[in-house]
């Protein structure tokens, strides 16, 4: 099985963080580089990382030199 990559930043540090209540219905993954998550039902282009938008893509380079607040 291949890792499952994150439509946004193309990560492998996905993870499946949820479920639905009724079996095999949804789950819900989340990237824990750039925090974005989505569910398995949602459309192609917010889950398959060659049909999410180009203009709301990250790089390795957009996420370490995001700016923090503390």
């Amino acid at each position: 099985m291949s890792a499952i990559l994150c439509p946004r930043c193309r990560s492998t540090a996905v993870s499946e963080v949820a479920y639905s209540p009724v079996p095999d219905v949804w789950s819900m993954s989340s990237c824990s580089m750039c925090w974005y998550a989505w569910r398995s039902t949602e459309g192609p282009s917010a889950r398959d990382p060659e049909q999410y938008p180009k203009e709301f893509r990250l790089s390795a380079g957009d996420l370490t030199s995001a700016p923090t607040t503390v």
